[in-house]
């Protein structure tokens, strides 16, 4: 990829991969975004949800995709959660995706949303949602053509603890 940002998928989660997960994730929360934590956003916090990520990537349940610099550090991943109910075994959930501020403006939240794409159609996806609480997301999804299907007022809390809302997204995946 330019800028020399590469995007490899983890089958495997150890604790390098651990450490710049976490690096990214304490990057973003103390950054603002609301994505599923409170502050103080300690590395041990990071570290164990990752862990939690490591068995259900171990289990089939999702995938997790990073993006590297040219250095090999991880400055941004996201998820494909697979795992749906019985119901629904052609819909995904696109989670987590964060890019380390040092790495924005660089195409990274792009090419992430490319991999995470493809991923959920090679699992056998063709509908992939989604929900975020950034101006900037919300721009970038609508750029590569998801579309946006409603708002929720206080939805969540940012890690600050005050509310905020969610914005929703879907995209229909074709081969």
């Amino acid at each position: 990829m330019a800028n020399g940002i590469t995007i490899r998928t983890l089958q495997t989660i150890g604790d390098r991969e651990i450490d710049g997960l976490s690096d990214v994730l304490i990057d973003c929360v103390e950054g603002g975004a609301s994505v599923n934590f409170l502050l103080p956003m300690t590395r041990a916090k990071a570290g164990a949800f990752w862990r939690g990520v490591s068995e259900s990537v171990a289990r089939g349940e999702r995938v997790v995709l990073a993006a590297q610099d040219e250095s090999g550090a991880i400055v941004g991943t996201v998820q494909v959660v697979l795992k749906q109910p019985e119901n629904q075994p052609h819909r995904g959930d696109l989670a987590k995706m964060l890019v380390h501020r040092r790495a924005r403006k660089r195409g990274v939240g792009a090419a992430l949303l490319v991999a995470a794409e493809r991923a959920a159609l090679n699992a056998g996806k063709t509908l992939l949602v989604l929900d975020t609480a950034s101006g900037d997301a919300e721009r970038l999804y609508a750029r590569q053509g998801w579309q946006r299907f409603g708002q929720v007022p206080d939805y969540a809390l940012w890690p600050d603890g005050g509310f905020c809302a969610a914005t929703f997204f879907f995209k229909f995946l074709r081969g």
